[in-house]
């Protein structure tokens, strides 16, 4: 038996192993403290697959454990019982008008937050995160209102929707003038001249001029003599400043020979009374409702 080579510099015994002639490998063990904890997780490690699920079975079962623990059986009934505190809410909120829940201290925060959730779900990807919209896709913040902005009138738009092809939609349109050929090119740039009059934005006075008998015998119907709209038939009030498709004389143009025609979803198949009760409450807060 050879025997141990203890190295000359750090007094710790060697291996045998040597490399370019002269560099030799020490036998020096682990700190112990690394051992103590490499067996602690090995120890706990056996523990583990004795007392809960671990090991995968060729059944396409699993090994339960003693204490037959399941994480999902937790969150099912964390849900359930998420569920059943909840309840009373929802009963609360479904035998409750809309006006009196905005009136019930106990309620409305619980209304807020739900519709608040609801509506970043759903209604966020159309109308922003804030309800501030886009073009095409109505600002839910102001006090401009296509359909009217009380709860009962909002209430009816997300239950029903927009043109969604469900039976009691909110479903007037806008005829497309410019399509369907019922004005010429220069009657709709002349209408779109008055048009912008309308809240100061005209660039040519004598177009705008035109435009106003043309807007009388086309327009006024829906969107009045002053061009403040209708909620009742969904016109759009053109005398402010707020504008779905923008402000731009090619904008209120295009309006013009499209009718343009946007769509908002029916929820009323997709939600339950009390989460659209609940979504109403939220849009009506936002800033803008009646």
């Amino acid at each position: 038996m050879a025997e141990k080579e203890i190295d000359s510099v750090t007094g710790v015994e060697t291996t045998g192993h040597v490399w370019d002639g002269d560099l030799k490998e020490l036998n020096k063990p682990l700190p112990k403290w690394w051992l103590y904890t490499i067996y602690a997780t090995i120890v706990w490690a056996i523990g583990y697959w004795i007392l809960y699920p671990a090991w995968p079975l060729p059944d396409g079962g699993y090994t339960k454990g003693i204490w037959d623990y399941s994480q999902r059986a937790v969150v099912t009934q964390e849900v359930a019982d998420a569920k059943a505190a909840q309840a009373s809410y929802f009963k609360k909120i479904e035998e409750t008008q809309l006006e009196d829940i905005l009136k019930n201290e106990e309620l409305l925060p619980f209304v807020m937050a739900g519709g608040a959730a609801v509506f970043g779900d759903n209604c966020g990807p159309c109308h922003g995160k804030g309800g501030a919209g886009s073009v095409g896709y109505p600002n839910l913040n102001d006090d401009d209102w296509l359909w009217g902005g009380t709860l009962e009138a909002i209430e009816y738009s997300i239950t029903n929707g927009i043109r969604s092809g469900h039976p009691e939609a909110r479903d007037m349109a806008m005829p497309r003038f410019g399509l369907d050929g019922l004005l010429k090119p220069q009657e709709i740039a002349d209408t779109a001249q008055y048009v912008l009059s309308l809240s100061g934005g005209a660039t040519d006075e004598a177009a705008a001029g035109r435009g106003k008998q043309l807007f009388a015998d086309n327009c006024v119907a829906c969107h009045g003599e002053d061009g403040k709209g209708n909620p009742a038939v969904g016109a759009p009030n053109l005398a402010d400043s707020i504008w779905l498709y923008g402000s731009r004389l090619a904008d209120v143009e295009r309006s013009i020979v499209t009718g343009r025609g946007g769509v908002m979803p029916s929820w009323g198949g997709r939600l339950d009374p009390v989460t659209i009760k609940m979504l109403t409450a939220y849009v009506h807060s936002l800033g803008g409702g009646q």
